[in-house]
Formats: structure tokens, sequence, C-alpha cells
């Protein structure tokens, strides 16, 4: 279930989201560089709580698919905006609770979001699924 006070902020906050996170663009470098070795071009990904797409647009391209998802329908239209391919899809989702069925995709990932999460426990089930 979503907790609307906190989509609230977060559908405000998206506009500004993208260029604030810009000075954490090396962190997010070397996240991708630890990743990428655990990623192939036959694999099916689902990020969860993809914020405006840091993660999303550079790994991507080192899998068959790649779904970005964030509750927010706000942050889910900048990362639009940026970029979206016949591999990369950006969807609204609440990670505690997700339409996908059972063992749909090889890898999952979220990323600086499980510590903002009301729910943490009901995202690790959904991604454990």
């Amino acid at each position: 279930m979503i907790d609307k006070s906190n989509k609230k902020f977060w559908d405000k906050f998206a506009k500004l989201y993208a260029p604030f996170m810009e000075k954490d663009k090396g962190i997010y470098d070397k996240i991708c560089k630890y990743i990428i070795p655990h990623l192939n071009n036959d694999m099916k990904a689902l990020e969860l709580a993809c914020g405006s797409g840091q993660l999303s647009f550079i790994l991507s391209n080192y899998t068959k698919s790649w779904i970005a998802t964030d509750f927010s329908e706000q942050m889910i239209r900048e990362a639009k905006k940026h970029r979206e391919g016949k591999n990369l899809i950006f969807e609204m989702a609440d990670a505690t609770s997700l339409s996908f069925e059972n063992e749909k995709f090889d890898c999952v990932l979220i990323s600086n979001a499980l510590h903002i999460m009301p729910n943490p426990d009901e995202a690790m089930k959904e991604i454990y699924r």
C-alpha cells in the first residue's frame, strides 16, 4: 500500500531530483561498475524505486530488458524525458505490492530506497518473489 504523504513528497521533488543527484554522479558510476559484471545480455531486470533513472540509463545497456519502476508518477515522467528504449521501460509500481508474476526477472535492483520506505520488509518479500 502506498503511503500517500510520502508519495506527495516525491511527486513534488521529482523535477529537482535528477539535478540534485548530479552531485553524486561519481558514486552512481561506482555503483554501476560494481553491478555491471553481474549482468548479461540475456537477463530480464527489474529496478525498484528508480527515481529519475540514474542507474537505469547505464545498467539497462547490459541486459536484455530493464523495467525501471517508481511509485511516484512524477519521477517516472522525469525519467521518460531523458530516454526510454526497446530494452528500457519506465513504469509506476509500488515496491511493496508488485503486479509481476513470480520469478519473471533474473535480477531485481533497489538502491538508496529501503531505508526510507515505510514497509521495507514488504518490499523485500516482493523482491524475493
